[in-house]
């Protein structure tokens, strides 16, 4: 199996689809973002304990990215060496700082554990989906939409996984969380440990090149990523906040949230593999129309009445990261690793600036006025959609 694998990882040219392999990394994502997807639903415990207000809470979220902002670097090394034992390693680094959070006594250690946790994140979010790519051959989309439902499922598995952890064990005892984390490394490794992963091809442009070349589509690309990262972040960061400060039990608003992830993730395998077929505008443009509205209307009901509407809004607000990821790596083919990783770090920047300011304007008028915002702000994605430029084939 391990030729076959090393095999299907160096050809470039293959448009077969390796189901098995790409299979193997979206567990991974898996196991991994189920460990990161516990901040979410433990805000509203830091609040309570540590006197947060709704800002802080969501600069925890920040430092948790900010690493993201190293995976260009990451990409570039990618395309040079093998970074196969740092992919291996992250499930285990991550879940382990992780389980380990909510025993942090003063919010400065919780910034640090984030940091390091977002270094692990950055470079397994650099580097595995690039190699899902190449495995997926000519159904790119399809191997992005299989990357992400692995992140869906982990993110639909953590609030639960943790809120319980609470509910059952106290959160003293939660640090016996991390033994997953390690079992998934260990598997990883056995399933891996002779697979070539580095990601370069010998046309490879040079870095100040291959950016220059990439600006025409990733600035646009930027612009509609921030319409919408107003309402991921009120959905994906701050939706726990917003059903308990309305009366809701935490449980319930971590059930919510794992009900939202779960429509993630038929979102994110129809998205991605629909996209290969009818193109990645028209899936981008249903995206951006439907998830607002869907807001309104989220808004104006209460109750269990919301959980339908959620997995509307989860299906269309996260249908669109593997078509994403999908246009950046088959527009510079040249330098998948370095235009991913420069995709995700920009992604980050306007993901971190869409939570710290919904949380700053939460604070001063009310988490359902920022709910309000983000919905109106999602919107204006549509004009900016218009100067997405072709693919290059």
């Amino acid at each position: 199996m391990s030729v076959e694998v090393a095999a299907a990882a160096q050809s470039t040219a293959s448009e077969e689809f390796h189901a098995s392999q790409v299979t193997t990394i979206s567990a991974a994502h898996a196991v991994h973002d189920t460990y990161t997807s516990f901040l979410p639903a433990l805000l509203p415990v830091f609040i309570e304990r540590l006197a947060l207000s709704n800002t802080q809470a969501g600069l925890l979220t920040v430092f948790r990215e900010a690493p993201s902002l190293f995976q260009p670097l990451i990409g570039h090394l990618a395309d040079r060496t093998n970074l196969r034992t740092l992919v291996i390693l992250t499930p285990a680094v991550s879940a382990t700082v992780m389980s380990l959070l909510g025993l942090a006594p003063v919010y400065f250690l919780l910034i640090l554990m984030l940091l390091v946790v977002g270094l692990s994140s950055a470079t397994l979010h650099a580097v595995a989906p690039v190699i899902a790519g190449r495995f997926s051959g000519k159904s790119l989309g399809r191997g992005m939409g299989f990357w992400m439902v692995g992140g869906e499922l982990g993110r639909t598995l953590g609030p639960v996984v943790i809120v319980s952890a609470i509910q059952f064990l106290g959160l003293n005892r939660t640090p016996w969380l991390m033994l997953g984390g390690w079992l998934a490394s260990a598997l990883l490794f056995i399933r891996l440990r002779n697979v070539e992963m580095q990601t370069s091809v010998p046309t490879a442009l040079p870095w100040r090149q291959a950016l220059r070349v990439m600006r025409p589509l990733l600035i646009p690309l930027v612009g509609i990523s921030l319409a919408r990262a107003f309402v991921l972040s009120a959905l994906t960061t701050y939706l726990p906040i917003f059903l308990t400060q309305e009366g809701s039990a935490l449980w319930f608003a971590g059930v919510s949230l794992s009900v939202l992830e779960i429509a993630g993730v038929a979102g994110a395998l129809f998205g991605g593999s629909w996209s290969d077929r009818v193109g990645r505008r028209r899936i981008i443009f249903l995206s951006l129309l439907i998830t607002p509205l869907t807001m309104f209307v989220f808004l104006a009901v209460g109750g269990w009445a919301r959980f339908p509407l959620l997995l509307l809004l989860g299906f269309s607000a996260l249908s669109t990261t593997p078509v994403f990821m999908a246009l950046v790596q088959e527009s510079y083919p040249e330098n998948r690793s370095l235009a991913n990783g420069v995709y995700m770090a920009l992604s980050f920047t306007v993901t971190s600036l869409a939570a710290v300011t919904l949380g700053a304007f939460s604070d001063f008028f009310g988490m359902r006025q920022a709910f309000v915002l983000s919905a109106v702000i999602a919107l204006l994605g549509l004009p900016v959609l218009a100067a997405l430029p072709m693919v290059r084939k």
